[in-house]
């Protein structure tokens, strides 16, 4: 597959008018794919199909060009989205996002970084495609309700009638609380040092009575099958984890907007995890093993609203 431009010249060794509006935009675009499909390879997919049929537009008959261009990459979205959807039902074991190690800036944007977090990227998988297209569009980037009826091919007053479903339907399945970075952090320090250390206690002080733990190995790495609830079930599994396997570190990222931990199996990248915390204690453990879910981690992505 042909990679998305990252400056194609024109005759005089300039990037063309439509590769410069294109990559103006490309982090926001990047953005809007990933929260619809909870892939950043499915979402580079969607920027191609975007770009090979922005190239063919008549740039001086579009008004708005990052409307236009939100527009063609929700609406390639929501066509892959319906195709990996179904994919998804024969996932072996949890189905969780693709990690993203992000930028810094990332986290100062609270609402983005809330939106990308796992735990709300996962409410979002419960929504039906055309209510995640529409309530990412509304919720996160703001877009209005005209603009998204163009983009999900509806009326506006049935945009409104589904965004008004999809706020009612995220809000009940949103997980509450939550933690700032700090934090997050301050309590993922915590946590790694009780892991190092084999401190049963130490580690059944900074997990929820009711955490739940999810891992993600796509049948390809050995992962929990379902998930796994109550600290001292999670506690005494990631104690026991961790002794068999000599020579595994845990190391501090910033991953999806937010504090997380990569734990590296001889230098080499095994797993992400991921957490969620609130009232000071650790409420979601989300581990990544699936090695088709970890390219992302070796470079920051940008995201942009």
């Amino acid at each position: 597959m042909t990679a998305t431009p990252q400056a194609a010249p024109d005759g005089d060794g300039h990037p063309d008018r439509a590769t410069e509006v294109f990559l103006a935009h490309r982090n926001l675009l990047f953005t809007v794919a990933y929260e619809m499909l909870g892939s950043a390879a499915d979402a580079e997919d969607v920027l191609q199909e975007t770009w090979l049929r922005w190239v063919g537009v008549d740039l001086d008959a579009v008004r708005e060009q990052r409307a236009y261009l939100v527009r063609i990459t929700t609406r390639q979205a929501l066509g892959r989205l319906r195709a990996v959807g179904r994919r998804r039902e024969s996932y072996v074991g949890s189905w969780l996002p693709e990690p993203l190690l992000t930028a810094p800036d990332v986290a100062e944007d609270v609402e983005l970084a809330d939106s990308v977090s796992m735990a709300v990227m996962l409410v979002l998988e419960t929504l039906t495609p055309t209510e995640r297209a529409v309530f990412v569009l509304r919720e996160v980037f703001d877009v209005g309700y005209d603009e998204i009826a163009e983009a999900v091919e509806k009326t506006p007053a049935a945009v409104r009638q589904i965004a008004h479903r999809a706020r009612a339907h995220v809000a009940e399945r949103r997980p509450r609380g939550g933690a700032s970075p700090a934090e997050t952090r301050d309590v993922l320090s915590a946590f790694r040092r009780a892991t190092e250390t084999g401190d049963l206690q130490g580690l059944l002080d900074v997990l929820a009575p009711d955490v739940v733990l999810l891992g993600d190995g796509g049948g390809i790495k050995q992962a929990v099958p379902k998930p796994v609830v109550g600290a001292d079930k999670v506690a005494r599994l990631i104690a026991a984890g961790l002794r068999k396997v000599p020579g595994a570190s845990l190391h501090p990222a910033q991953v999806n907007g937010y504090p997380a931990l990569v734990l590296r199996l001889g230098g080499e990248l095994d797993t992400v995890l991921a957490v969620r915390v609130a009232d000071g204690v650790v409420t979601g453990l989300y581990a990544v093993r699936n090695p088709e879910k970890l390219a992302h981690m070796a470079r920051e992505t940008t995201l942009r609203r």
